[in-house]
């Protein structure tokens, strides 16, 4: 393979105009030939620079609204042509194809026109397609030829080619990965758009694309490697969040302060959750911020040491010096009022992030990786559906009741499995997660509930959650002794008669909801 490809003829072809003047101008300095297509040749004339029309090169007018003006082989051959293969040589020489040392491409804007909500015709009219094809071509012969998809590229391909002319072999191996890289992502749009328009949420190839953001110091432990990829940059969330202050974030902070602002994300009422290895420590709602914080950490401050810290509504002042009194890795938040900063900031180890709004609810996919494969499901969007919601006992639940059922079973959906919640007063006072038995789930809830020393409830009084429901009476039975009035379960057990007749004997109410909350 050529280590060395003098660069003495470049091809321009831009949608991204950031940048091209300067390059195309350095590039004429070097006495480079410049070649450019429509509105990319008439930029760069209106600043002084001269370029031939490749309508000159291929001897063929654009046509078809400028479908067709790159696909010559005056072009592809020029790009194509293995310069020290003899027969390719020979074949330049018989049908006048001059070589194409430099290509910089970028795209129709077709993921912007999408996202600006335009209709379908216009979609299709940003596909592009001579772009894409000359990107590839490039690509494939980077042995010969660099490819520069990116203004971000330009920078770090002139002071290579300021030297000697040359932007060198392994640099043009890289300039190729990234070529295809730009245009398996685009393929990956269109094809994903297609699939939409014709409500496929699961078509027969899945395509993913996301552009990376950062490389971790380690995955979940030291002996693993990380990065954190960008599927969507318009999402308010941890992965676009602008991180004010602190040091890098690890792989389990993103993990669990995604769990965390994605609970908070379910209320529109101020809302303070704190978690820990992806499960809650607390959660509260409450009018005021700080008091909902009060609420939240009271459930168990014994974990919420070194937690995450989410909110639904700026930190502010008050709030922050609250927090302040707490070690925390993370707090995570829309916004932050200047005298929090102030007092935040001073915590050299503390990351805060800014979102700037909440998530809208949307249909996002969620992946798992299995051994050879992906799991992907839509998103859990629902919580109570007023149609399916049942109240099965003797007695019905009160209004206040009612209110903390639809609370906890909010938060029992961001609860792992199998997953139990008391609340009370509209905040968690103990909280069961992750056992293989319900039973045990609600048996933890509840002793984490008494045993909180600075918990100003137990679960006496309480409702409880419950993300599946009951297979036996044994869990409610077990948190009927520890003193809830009321329970909020899917139903749909072959014993619901039973659960339902232990709730009647103990004046407990119950509503079935029909919705089912797993999170593995």
């Amino acid at each position: 393979m050529t280590e060395t490809a003098t660069i003495r003829r470049a091809l321009l072809s831009v949608s991204n105009k950031e940048g091209i003047v300067e390059l195309a101008q350095f590039l004429a300095g070097r006495k480079i030939e410049l070649i450019s297509t429509g509105g990319t040749a008439r930029t760069l004339r209106e600043a002084g620079i001269n370029v031939r029309d490749v309508s000159d090169v291929t001897g063929f007018p654009e046509v078809m609204d400028g479908r067709v003006k790159t696909l010559h082989p005056h072009i592809h051959g020029g790009i194509l042509a293995v310069r020290d293969n003899k027969e390719h040589q020979k074949a330049m020489e018989k049908h006048e194809i001059d070589p194409i040392d430099l290509v910089v491409i970028n795209l129709y804007p077709f993921e912007e026109t999408r996202k600006s909500g335009a209709d379908y015709h216009s979609c299709v009219e940003n596909i592009d397609i001579g772009g894409p094809a000359m990107v590839r071509a490039s690509a494939k012969n980077h042995a010969h030829v660099a490819i520069l998809t990116s203004p971000d590229q330009y920078k770090a391909a002139q002071k290579a080619i300021e030297k000697e002319d040359v932007i060198p072999l392994t640099m043009r191996r890289d300039l190729a990965r990234q070529a295809f890289a730009h245009t398996a992502r685009y393929d990956g749009m269109i094809a994903n758009w297609l699939a939409e328009e014709q409500n496929q949420p699961f078509p027969e190839t899945f395509l993913l694309s996301a552009t990376r953001q950062q490389v971790l110091r380690y995955g979940e432990n030291p002996h693993q490697q990380a990065a954190l990829y960008i599927t969507n940059n318009a999402i308010s969330g941890v992965a676009n969040a602008k991180q004010l202050h602190g040091k890098e974030l690890s792989y389990n902070n993103i993990a669990d302060t995604d769990a965390a602002f994605t609970l908070v994300s379910e209320f529109s009422a101020p809302t303070a959750a704190i978690i820990k290895h992806a499960n809650p420590c607390g959660v509260a709602s409450h009018a005021d911020i700080t008091a909902a914080y009060d609420a939240a950490l009271a459930c168990d401050p014994v974990s919420a040491f070194g937690g995450i810290f989410a909110f639904n509504v700026p930190v502010s002042k008050a709030l922050a010096e609250k927090i302040g009194e707490l070690f925390a890795e993370v707090v995570i938040a829309p916004s932050f009022d200047k005298e929090a900063l102030n007092i935040l900031t001073k915590k050299k180890n503390i990351r805060l992030l800014k979102t700037g709004n909440m998530p809208q609810s949307g249909n996002q996919i969620m992946i798992k990786t299995v051994t050879g494969g992906l799991l992907v499901q839509s998103e859990d969007q629902n919580i109570l559906d007023e149609k399916t919601l049942k109240v099965v006992t003797k007695r019905a639940p009160t209004e206040q009741e009612m209110a903390d059922l639809r609370f906890a079973f909010t938060v029992a959906k961001h609860v792992k499995s199998n997953a139990i919640v008391y609340a009370k007063d509209g905040a968690t006072v103990g909280v069961g997660a992750g056992q293989m038995s319900r039973v045990d789930s609600a048996r933890i809830g509840a002793w984490k509930a008494k045993e909180t020393a600075t918990s100003v409830k137990s679960a006496e009084g309480s409702v409880l959650a419950s993300d599946a429901f009951f297979p036996f009476a044994d869990g409610l039975i077990s948190a009927a002794e520890h003193g809830i009035t009321a329970v909020i379960q899917p139903g749909g057990s072959v014993r619901d008669e039973e659960v339902i007749a232990a709730a009647d004997e103990r004046n407990i109410a119950m509503v079935m909801t029909g919705i089912r909350h797993f999170r593995h």
